[in-house]
């Protein structure tokens, strides 16, 4: 879902969440070379003074625009998902919490409107992706450093452009970082149809990779099938199939999987773990069930399967300028 950057009159935070797309031309005046000194003026942003439920602790506030200083960027904002991260950090439970009161949103593309003199990284007119989470990009306008954006093309749509900063990053990363897979090679992951399930299947199409897709079971599941299919998965299995006995007579036809991508947690993840490759590997990087990973013993010994966790934002510190040797 998206918030809606125009954000005309106030609404509701369980109306902005209705809210699907922001149409650029809504969104205020078009990019231009303005002056650094620009006057101040006031925005409009979602805002939470302390922790709890999202519909409850986000008010939509005016806030003040900065002035655009040496090393700031003058941002417009264009289009900014919904992240269940985005909930979570709101909520207080979520490995990085801002300083109070914040700005929702960990995700977006803006169009630069203004920069300062010593900033030469992007221009007036340029689209830009967030660096780092916690930026806070539910507003309609904002003025950041220079160092914590990141310069992407126009042409890509405008969707793919604003996600383009959390869900393919970590798909990209939990395909090559685990296991040294070679093309042919198969992954099974849970959570299929979500924005890292579908960067998954792409990235792994595109890198020779075979894909076992999981997903619950649902009304118009073939409808689902196909639209994983056409975007590169050679395999689309519900929930409910992967835990049948006729499963061991499909997954013959396929090569045993080396990495398993969970999101889930509970009877989904152990799942997972039961169609490894011995030596294979689970890396967990969401826990949408709210229940624990559960490892046999028996897989533990027997399979030597290794169970590891990932992080996007902690992998951007580690990889830091600063952090690298």
């Amino acid at each position: 879902m998206w918030v809606c950057t125009a954000l005309s009159g106030a609404r509701t935070p369980a109306q902005l969440r209705r809210v699907l797309l922001l149409a650029s031309r809504h969104c205020g005046p078009a990019a231009a070379s303005f002056s650094a000194s620009a006057e101040p003026s006031r925005v409009r942003a979602l805002v939470y003074g302390h922790h709890g439920d999202p519909a409850k602790v986000v008010e939509l506030k005016n806030l003040e625009l900065a002035a655009v200083g040496g090393s700031d960027v003058h941002v417009k904002m264009l289009a900014a998902p919904i992240n269940p991260s985005d909930i979570n950090m709101i909520q207080g439970n979520y490995g990085l919490l801002p300083k109070l009161p914040a700005v929702g949103g960990n995700e977006g593309v803006g169009q630069v409107v203004a920069v300062g003199s010593s900033v030469t990284g992007v221009k007036p007119g340029d689209w830009v992706i967030p660096a780092n989470a916690g930026l806070g990009t539910w507003r309609t306008e904002a003025v950041f450093s220079e160092e914590v954006l990141v310069g992407v093309p126009k042409d890509i749509p405008l969707p793919s452009a604003a996600t383009l900063s959390v869900n393919p990053c970590t798909a990209y990363r939990m395909l090559v970082d685990f296991e040294q897979l070679q093309p042919g090679d198969c992954v099974i992951q849970n959570a299929s149809n979500s924005g890292v399930g579908q960067a998954v299947i792409q990235i792994a199409a595109a890198l020779g990779l075979r894909t076992i897709n999981v997903v619950r079971d649902r009304p118009d599941i073939q409808k689902l099938t196909e639209r994983l299919k056409n975007l590169g998965a050679d395999h689309v299995i519900t929930e409910e199939e992967i835990r049948k006995h006729e499963m061991k007579n499909f997954l013959k036809d396929v090569p045993q999987p080396r990495l398993a991508l969970n999101c889930v947690g509970g009877k989904s993840s152990t799942e997972l773990l039961r169609h490894l490759a011995p030596g294979g590997t689970m890396v967990t990087y969401g826990g949408m069930a709210k229940q624990p990973v559960i490892a046999s013993v028996g897989l533990l010994i027997f399979k030597d399967l290794k169970l590891r966790g990932f992080w996007l934002s902690q992998w951007k510190k580690d990889h830091s300028p600063g952090a690298m040797p």
